[in-house]
């Protein structure tokens, strides 16, 4: 069955690369979340508009379930971080995991709550529904792919994740 989830774990380039090689995601898009405007712009997101680089993940949940797609994500940000992954700054780098489909709550908190126990602090990723997404323009799409030496701050071996696990 498909399902959807919404991810912001910093820069939007280096995630969407991230999910795309895993067996199971359907579709990934890059966009801007859960803000107070419609349909910003980059400049607008870059100037603090309160939305957040996100990438929205299509996945068939009978080949990687929730659970999974959260313990590949919590593997590329920082979950003490507030608005800040790598070199990148601000709210538009904030962590966040959204959701417009109640039943994968139980999931996502699990996760969470697995994730927790790593730390004495608390985490500082965002969880909640989903207010609202909307794509970024397509030069944003796959960049990565688009422009292999592009900046990301996710490690370059996670972005082959499953090529390592592999060999």
């Amino acid at each position: 069955m498909l399902k959807t989830l919404y991810l912001a774990g910093g820069c939007f380039w280096g995630a969407q690369k991230f999910f795309d090689q895993f067996d199971g995601v359907l579709h990934t898009e890059v966009g801007y979340a859960n803000g107070p405007a419609e349909a910003p712009t980059y400049e607008q997101v870059c100037n603090d508009s309160g939305h957040a680089e996100t990438v929205r993940v299509t996945f068939d949940d009978e080949l990687i379930n929730a659970s999974e797609l959260l313990g590949y994500y919590f593997m590329i940000i920082d979950p003490l971080s507030v608005n800040r992954q790598g070199e990148d700054e601000g709210i538009q780098y904030r962590t966040g995991v959204y959701y417009d489909d109640p039943s994968l709550l139980a999931q996502i908190e699990a996760a969470f709550a697995e994730e927790q126990k790593k730390f004495a602090s608390p985490i500082t990723v965002e969880l909640a529904p989903l207010k609202n997404f909307y794509p970024a323009e397509e030069y944003h799409q796959k960049y990565l792919v688009k422009n292999p030496t592009g900046y990301c701050h996710v490690a370059p071996w996670l972005l082959e994740l499953k090529k390592v696990r592999q060999d």
